[in-house]
């Protein structure tokens, strides 16, 4: 069950803070919901008052005036797509789409996903006025229904929702060019060239070397406006910028120059070292990671909202639902999210997996993939947005009836497969949630018992292995962690060095001291008598540790003086190159890396879904490469 990556890097830590807000922002979206239907059943004339109050800006003879819908749709939404567009950069940039063998499926998947839901809305409304209207049933709101899988499927692991955001990154990619080729009219070609010539200004910015944010705010200002007289939804501009904005992780080289900043700056504190030194720090941060702190919040929990209480007022009463529950447009929509999805995210993944001989097939099992496909049919954003496009009057709000039931109906299928799945014995629950696909390896190179430092037993079907350092403070509150997990009968420990001389003078000595414990077989001795006193590791320390283990001290001490282990640990700092790994305490856990807390219950909770998904592959079949 285990494959070698070729891209560094892991999705798991920023998706975990991406579910982590969608989650939130999720009750935050229902709230403005509920909130517009109120207000829009209270006071139908003063909702629509309110969203068609005119906001100009003027420059001089210069004006550009649109009313508050409209500013919202086209111009907060635009940061909306820029957080799509950089969740799909960071997908191919560090996640599993790093291995491009894996957007096959998700890519198939995506397009079928929004093929089959529009023609079913065409075949139900065939011949009559609302099929222009198709665009409204291609799209699933990818945040808002991460939110509810978080919420309706509570213990799904990250695979499941993993495995959402990649299928359906193609599906919103897909559908914002329908918005800017079909949805838009009075296409006026000069400002295009305007938009892609700002565009181009951008990357050559970008190609520069330039990052200060300063920099790029008027030209995507220009490309933004260009497109908005244009015809073209301006809202392709955020997705255009999203998708350029490169996602790494810091490297290590890069942190040790940023400790020599700030030690100057310790030295001599002048403003001139300040801004060095707090200029090297946001640049350790990758383009893609700076732009999804600063507006990734926002979008989530003020823009989408806002734009939920903006489009979902409709006035509901009892004839007007006998109408809509009798008109095309809400079937159509309806029936093309909750049987259309569905069928398309199960059918492709069982197509290609049958075609491929299980070499493309989801990365994660049944379960997962029918709990993915009914949740798929929760849309809001851009089913709205066309829906705005499209259709006014009865029609629009017989499209919005059929979104909101859509993500009722598909909210309610999700909870009835994930609450059956739960209720099937442990083994056959983790075979139906993770299946059986191969693991990309993060850790390089693979444990090896005849060279690394291993405690427990060789036959263990769990690995945990931590990059080190003997002098840093939480690598000391790891420890009765990592010893209280030993306790385990199938686990096995490794420790690699990754001392951090740049804030831990000591760390290296330390690490030679170990070594030097170990070549007299004494290294795990040695291991915790260093971890057990990190405020004292200088040489006459680790001479008197030698004594007390009863090591030879004469060749301890020479040992040390010669740096004779010096190449081993420079063998485990690139290993620790290789892997990605820049901090410590780092974790891998059977080769993928452990992201987050390593307190006693995070870290048994990953073990013992680890060894699950080991035993999940000693039953399965050979590997298919």
């Amino acid at each position: 069950m285990s494959d070698r990556s070729i891209w560094m890097g892991s999705l798991a830590a920023p998706l975990r803070s991406f579910l982590r807000t969608e989650s939130g922002s999720a009750g935050v979206l229902v709230a403005a919901i509920v909130a517009a239907l109120l207000w829009a059943n209270i006071d139908v004339s003063s909702y629509e008052a309110v969203w068609r109050t005119q906001l100009s800006l003027r420059l001089g003879p210069l004006e550009l005036s649109r009313d508050l819908h409209t500013w919202i749709n086209s111009g907060l939404m635009t940061l909306f797509f820029l957080v799509v567009g950089l969740e799909a950069r960071r997908e191919f940039d560090l996640g599993d789409l790093r291995d491009r063998r894996r957007f096959v499926l998700p890519s198939v998947a995506g397009v079928i996903g929004m093929l089959i839901p529009v023609l079913i809305f065409l075949v139900i409304n065939h011949g009559g006025p609302g099929a222009h209207g198709w665009g409204v049933a291609m799209s699933t709101d990818t945040a808002l229904a991460l939110g509810l899988l978080a919420l309706l499927g509570r213990g799904v692991p990250d695979r499941v929702r993993i495995f959402l955001l990649t299928v359906f990154v193609v599906d919103d990619l897909i559908a914002l060019v329908v918005i800017a080729l079909v949805y838009s009219d009075d296409i006026k070609m000069m400002p295009i060239v305007v938009a892609v010539a700002a565009f181009a200004v951008m990357l050559a910015i970008r190609a520069a070397g330039i990052r200060r944010d300063s920099a790029y705010v008027p030209v995507a200002v220009v490309m933004w406006g260009a497109l908005l007289v244009s015809g073209v939804d301006p809202v392709v501009a955020g997705l255009a910028i999203g998708l350029t904005a490169f996602a790494y992780s810091p490297g290590r080289a890069e942190l040790e120059q940023l400790s020599g900043m700030f030690r100057s700056f310790r030295e001599q504190p002048t403003p001139r070292l300040a801004r060095t030194a707090s200029l090297g720090l946001a640049n350790t941060l990758s383009p893609n990671d700076r732009l999804q702190r600063i507006y990734h919040p926002w979008s989530s929990y003020v823009i989408v909202p806002l734009f939920g209480l903006a489009n979902a007022g409709i006035s509901i009463d009892g004839p007007f639902l006998s109408r809509a529950f009798t008109s095309p447009v809400t079937w159509g929509v309806l029936l093309g999210y909750v049987a259309g999805k569905p069928l398309a995210v199960i059918g492709t993944s069982a197509v290609l997996t049958w075609i491929s001989h299980g070499r493309i097939r989801p990365a994660v099992g049944w379960a997962g993939v029918l709990g993915s496909g009914t949740i798929a049919g929760v849309s809001f954003t851009v089913s709205l947005l066309v829906a705005s496009l499209a259709f006014t009057g009865d029609q629009l709000a017989e499209a919005k009836v059929g979104v909101f039931s859509a993500a009722i109906v598909s909210s309610a299928l999700t909870w009835i497969a994930f609450r059956v799945t739960n209720m099937l014995p442990n083994d056959k629950r983790i075979r139906a949630l993770f299946g059986d696909v191969t693991e990309l390896i993060d850790l390089i190179p693979e444990v090896d018992e005849r060279y690394d430092h291993v405690r427990g037993p060789a036959g263990a079907s769990v690995t945990l292995v931590q990059y080190g350092d003997f002098q840093c403070p939480y690598c000391g509150k790891a420890e009765p962690v990592v010893r209280q997990l030993l306790g385990h009968a199938d686990l096995r420990f490794v420790w690699r060095h990754l001392p951090l001389s740049d804030i831990h003078p000591h760390a290296r000595l330390a690490a030679e001291a170990a070594e030097a414990a170990g070549a007299q077989g004494k290294f795990w001795q040695m291991h915790d008598l260093l971890l057990d006193h990190q405020d004292k590791l200088n040489i006459s320390d680790l001479i008197k540790y030698a004594v007390d283990l009863g090591l030879d001290q004469e060749r301890f001490h020479d040992d040390l003086i010669s740096q004779t282990h010096a190449e081993r640990i420079e063998s485990d700092i690139d290993s620790a190159d290789r892997s990605g790994v820049s901090g410590t305490p780092t974790f891998f856990i059977n080769g993928r890396r452990h992201y987050g807390a390593y307190d006693i219950t995070t870290l048994t909770e990953a073990i013992r879904m680890a060894r699950a998904r080991a035993r999940l592959g000693r039953e399965a079949p050979a590997t298919r490469e």
